[in-house]
């Protein structure tokens, strides 16, 4: 039993076939879908996705690429899905980018402080984007410690060791998505080799980084079991091992 903690499946690439992507999810032993919005309209995409699809939850929010599309309302519309509808699980994505540059930075920082704020009011998780600003997150969540314990995840981490152990220190949880499979990413593996088992998560992050026995292709939740496969050699255990800690760490964090 397999659960793919973040996908995109509101992209344009599944419109034709969603529903064949999922069968084809609950063929390979996916057990449950988590689809995130990137700002209000793929957040509204994805309580419609999950609302339709029984194998699907949804997380709501505004991306930090998305940070300056904003306009007004839409934060409070993303808040309202998220206290209204029931198949909403978690808040985000949220987190900072330094790669691309498409949003003023702080903007990003404030925006993810609500996204904290928001989620800590309605006792749910938050889902944590980072690309080239682990110092940053890093600092943004050492501020929010005082407030209480953290209920988040790195999704799709890319960053170093060290970041990886504060991170742990905090109490996240660390998701790895089809990166850690490419030949070129042994550093992954190794900090994926140093994260616990009750703190690891497997995402695909579909339809995007599809892993290295289907490289180029489109990614979508089946493909999320390649992943395992290599985390299981990782960590030098059974597959079945490793999608018993996984499954049953995202039910705890995201409470399914």
């Amino acid at each position: 039993m397999l659960i793919d903690t973040h996908t995109h499946l509101f992209d344009d690439r599944f419109h034709k076939d969603l529903p064949a992507v999922l069968e084809r999810a609950a063929a390979a032993g996916v057990d449950r879908v988590i689809c995130l919005g990137i700002d209000l309209d793929t957040s509204r995409g994805a309580v419609e996705i999950a609302n339709t699809y029984p194998l699907v939850v949804a997380a709501v929010g505004i991306q930090p690429n998305h940070a300056a599309e904003a306009k007004a309302g839409d934060w409070d519309a993303v808040v309202k899905l998220a206290e209204s509808e029931p198949r909403v699980v978690a808040i985000g994505e949220t987190g900072l980018d330094r790669y691309w540059d498409r949003a003023p930075f702080p903007a990003q920082e404030d925006y993810f402080k609500r996204h904290i704020q928001l989620a800590r009011a309605l006792r749910k998780p938050f889902v944590i984007h980072c690309r080239d600003a682990e110092a940053d997150v890093v600092k943004t969540l050492r501020g929010q410690e005082a407030n209480g314990p953290l209920s988040a995840v790195m999704h799709s981490f890319s960053g170093d060791l060290a970041t990886a152990r504060e991170c742990l220190e905090m109490g996240l949880y660390m998701s790895f998505a089809g990166m850690v499979t490419y030949p070129t990413a042994q550093n992954l593996r190794d900090v994926a080799k140093e994260v616990p088992l009750d703190r690891l998560l497997v995402e695909t992050d579909c339809p995007y980084l599809a892993p290295q026995p289907v490289r180029g292709k489109r990614n979508e939740p089946a493909y999320v079991a390649h992943t395992v496969a290599l985390l299981a050699q990782v960590k030098g255990i059974s597959v079945a091992e490793l999608e018993e800690h996984t499954t049953r760490n995202a039910r705890t964090l995201f409470r399914l």
